[in-house]
């Protein structure tokens, strides 16, 4: 590892807290919190963080990197200061998230996973934001922009671009970096965790209109055909 001395030390003391929220004899489960730590400092899961993360854990190398390349958060080359991703699927896609993202590729001058020369965007297509109530949506590390159209989706980027405060729809009042988002994933509060609406009206129509008509979901009766078929698909 070639982290340095004081970089390498505080990694191992927030590794250490990490752990410590996991019951005793558990301490792998904290690989996945941990991989965030590695980004927050590097910027992607490097080979030092791996090699770190490995040790700690007293796992081999090869695990951890197995992990870190099953989910797409965890990033194997080094992210800009802001991670872009414009949802193409289904619904954004029909609601507009194709033309958003050929209007931004262009604007940036990059392709997905690809790194804008500044280094301030990484820009990625998205499969699914989860958020198909605000489509089309872009996220910037992973704070959600709603309802967004080509333009408005360029301004965003300019402002990325130009070092100007971007606000998300929902969530903290200002997007943090790629790597303040990481420590915050990793579990460490960044004290905005009380900023913003975190569900809008449309998230919770559902809920809205049940509660109006008396709506409740039904209850399982013992030995009924509904808690048998439970059951068995158990």
């Amino acid at each position: 590892m070639t982290y340095p001395a004081d970089v390498e030390a505080r990694l191992r003391a927030d590794s250490a807290e990490i752990i410590s929220r996991y019951p005793t004899g558990h301490a792998r489960s904290a690989m996945l919190p941990m991989l965030h730590l590695v980004q927050s400092v590097d910027g992607y899961v490097s080979p030092d963080g791996i090699a770190l993360i490995a040790d700690v854990l007293d796992l081999p190398r090869a695990e951890i990197s197995a992990v870190a390349t099953f989910y797409t958060q965890y990033k194997r080359h080094p992210t800009g200061d802001y991670l872009v991703g414009v949802c193409t699927n289904a619904l954004c896609a029909v609601m507009g998230g194709d033309d958003i993202w050929e209007a931004v590729s262009e604007r940036v001058g990059v392709g997905s996973d690809e790194t804008s020369e500044s280094g301030r965007i990484t820009l990625e297509r998205i499969e699914c934001n989860a958020a198909c109530d605000y489509a089309p949506v872009v996220m910037v590390n992973w704070e959600f922009f709603d309802n967004q159209t080509p333009e408005s989706a360029l301004a965003l980027v300019d402002d990325i671009e130009a070092g100007r405060p971007v606000h998300p729809t929902r969530g903290p009042d200002v997007a943090p970096t790629f790597k303040e988002n990481e420590r915050t994933l990793a579990g460490f509060l960044d004290g905005h965790e009380h900023e913003g609406p975190s569900a809008g009206a449309p998230t919770v129509l559902g809920r809205r209109i049940a509660d109006e008509r008396g709506w409740t979901e039904p209850v399982a009766v013992a030995g009924s055909e509904n808690e048998t078929n439970g059951g068995d698909q158990a």
